[in-house]
């Protein structure tokens, strides 16, 4: 892939805690409780969910209100983490060579809840309070651009649960033509009643924590996160993003392609512009929701495509599936896990279920507790995201040869 892109150290909110070392601390920590029970989602239900706890950073006084939607506030304080990056960026390139590509798939929708009740209840739309601009994907890059003054090119991209990882990809082919020199870009996603209501409707949302890979799976629970970074081609201000892959099967609405061949698809294509072999891969982020036909279809994929050895991982057992943060968010896992700066040791995160691999899955190896990156080979990691639609997606991270403190 020519010319190289380097993301910067993630901003991130989750389930898990805030910013860098919360999350690496939880990611390898025997600790498994970080979901929170609620009936307050679906009616006459209880599950488990990926809930932010913390307070979040006010919005700025005289904020236009069209902006002001839950889960640009959970971008907001995700964006706390990284704003000498964003300032160093703006300063090195100007306002007008920045531009933000952000994925999310909620949005603000749920701000208009109540609005959209009043609206139907009352044949009163006049006076229902309903704002469509908070609910336009696009919201989260408006949003960007506006705090920090920016005029480059910014978009939303929303393609369900890859939206994170595209806008990555998305990030790297605007650098790659020279349309800018940085991007703000990442994903955000907060809990949202017609997001958990559709899942519940699909009868995949798991009765417990999820249990990905196992023979007791049955299915997912659903979180909330914001995971940004500031991607440029200075090789000093961050990790490379050596390859990607993606790819659309429009197989089913809501179903994976069962054969895998747009998930082998996308790993090849990310191998492919990495310029690296299969046994480059250190560990492996996996999708892993917890689904029967997801699961088994990424065991193929990943049996196939990078041989039964290399170490592989869901996380969302701690997270919850934060949709169109996810790909983002566990972007920024493996940027963590590589760096030595924030891991020193090279400890992979375990694969988080009860039980051992399904044995009528393909076989993988789950990464068990106390593994480690090789200590002869560089950290190299790839992140899989799937989502409706057949839509696929693979992201290789690695060590920063130009700077091995990263």
């Amino acid at each position: 892939m020519n010319k190289p892109v380097f993301l910067s150290r993630p901003a991130m909110v989750s389930a898990l805690g805030y910013g860098v070392h919360e999350h690496i601390s939880a990611l390898l920590g025997e600790a498994d409780s970080y979901l929170t029970r609620s009936d307050f989602w679906v009616n006459g239900k209880s599950y488990l969910f990926g809930s932010v706890q913390t307070a979040l950073r006010p919005f700025p006084a005289g904020l236009n209100p069209d902006f002001c939607s839950r889960n640009n506030q959970l971008l907001w304080h995700a964006l706390l983490q990284i704003e000498d990056d964003i300032q160093a960026a703006i300063t090195e390139y100007g306002t007008d060579r920045v531009a933000v590509v952000l994925g999310t798939s909620t949005t603000g929708s749920d701000d208009n809840r109540a609005a959209i009740e009043y609206g139907f209840t009352r044949q009163d739309w006049a006076n229902s309070g309903y704002n469509q601009t908070l609910q336009l994907m696009s919201s989260p890059a408006d949003f960007v651009a506006e705090m920090y003054q920016l005029r480059n090119i910014r978009y939303g991209i929303s393609t369900a649960c890859t939206s994170g990882a595209r806008a990555l990809i998305s990030a790297a082919r605007l650098l790659r033509t020279g349309m800018c020199d940085a991007v703000i870009c990442g994903g955000v996603d907060t809990l949202s009643a017609l997001t958990i209501n559709g899942f519940h409707a699909l009868q995949v949302l798991s009765s417990g924590q999820c249990q990905p890979f196992t023979a007791m799976r049955d299915g997912i629970n659903i979180g909330e996160a914001a995971a940004v970074f500031v991607m440029t081609r200075n090789p000093a201000r961050g990790l490379p993003l050596l390859g990607y892959g993606s790819s659309s099967d429009a197989y089913h609405m809501s179903s994976p392609r069962p054969d895998a061949e747009g998930a082998r698809k996308v790993i090849q294509q990310a191998l492919h512009k990495a310029q690296l072999p299969a046994s480059a891969i250190g560990w492996v982020n996996l999708h892993g929701t917890g689904t029967t036909q997801n699961d088994a279809m990424e065991a193929l994929a990943i049996h196939n495509e990078l041989g039964e050895e290399v170490s592989c991982a869901s996380t969302k057992a701690l997270t919850g599936h934060t949709l169109g943060a996810a790909g983002a968010l566990e972007a920024a896992f493996l940027w963590t896990v590589i760096s030595r700066q924030i891991n020193p040791d090279g400890k992979l995160p375990p694969h988080r279920a009860k039980t051992n691999l399904d044995p009528e899955l393909a076989f993988i190896h789950l990464t068990q507790f106390q593994e480690a990156f090789n200590t002869d080979s560089p950290r190299i990691a790839l992140s899989t995201s799937f989502a409706f639609g057949g839509n696929n997606t693979a992201l290789i991270m690695g060590s920063n040869n130009a700077n091995p403190d990263l």
